[in-house]
């Protein structure tokens, strides 16, 4: 794979990472949101296996095979499932923020994440790594969506984006982990998914949805 090829294909995965988590912002839908957020699963998984083909190194191959299984098929069947057991709670009901004026704090996080990045982009050790201002961007917006979604699993969603972003950033400025760390970090997310869910579960029997609302209103 030549590097122009490479580099383009990297730039389109990250503008896939960037795109999804503009829309899991624009649509409340959490349904439209956990497709979404197996798009940039996939996306995400991209860039190590681009990577491994260009340096033909197995390592990254396994670790982007990794990736995709996890990011793209698990953990958002993981979230349809909780979904699919509270089907009249598909939609993220009054967030904090309405969607214009999250659309326009994106925007701003967006560029944020270009100026901060920017030393990187120079310093970086490949051409890849002039996309991971995209990783520090998912970083902002899942912190963003967490402070301003009321929902539960509008929560674990925000936390999947954010974790996205994370390891956005590590592929694109350094060409991945090693598997066992990014195995580890897959088992963290893992288990604030499944905890989440069984939260989100509990107060669907208890209080008809899934506001977390509720649950100040339970400690108060």
């Amino acid at each position: 794979m030549s590097a122009g090829t490479y580099a383009s294909l990297v730039d389109l995965a990250a503008g896939l990472l960037l795109l999804s988590a503009v829309l899991v912002v624009w649509r409340r839908d959490l349904r439209a949101a956990t497709r979404l957020l197996a798009v940039q699963g996939a996306a995400l998984g991209a860039i190590p296996v681009l990577a491994g083909i260009r340096a033909r190194d197995a390592h990254l191959l396994v670790v982007g095979a990794a990736v995709i299984a996890l990011r793209a098929v698990v953990f958002p069947r993981l979230v349809a499932a909780r979904l699919r057991g509270a089907p009249s709670h598909d939609r993220e009901g009054a967030p904090v923020v309405n969607t214009a004026t999250s659309l326009l704090v994106t925007a701003l996080l967006v560029t944020a994440a270009y100026a901060l990045g920017g030393s990187l982009v120079h310093a970086g050790p490949s051409s890849s790594a002039r996309a991971a201002p995209v990783g520090f961007a998912l970083v902002l917006v899942g912190v963003f969506l967490l402070a301003t979604r009321r929902h539960a699993l509008s929560q674990v969603v925000a936390l999947l984006l954010l974790d996205n972003g994370i390891d956005a950033v590590a592929f694109l400025a350094s060409h991945g982990v090693p598997p066992v760390v990014e195995l580890g970090a897959s088992l963290d997310v893992l288990l604030a998914i499944v905890i989440l869910g069984v939260l989100a579960g509990r107060m669907h029997e208890k209080f008809g949805g899934t506001d977390l609302d509720d649950l100040r209103e339970l400690h108060e």
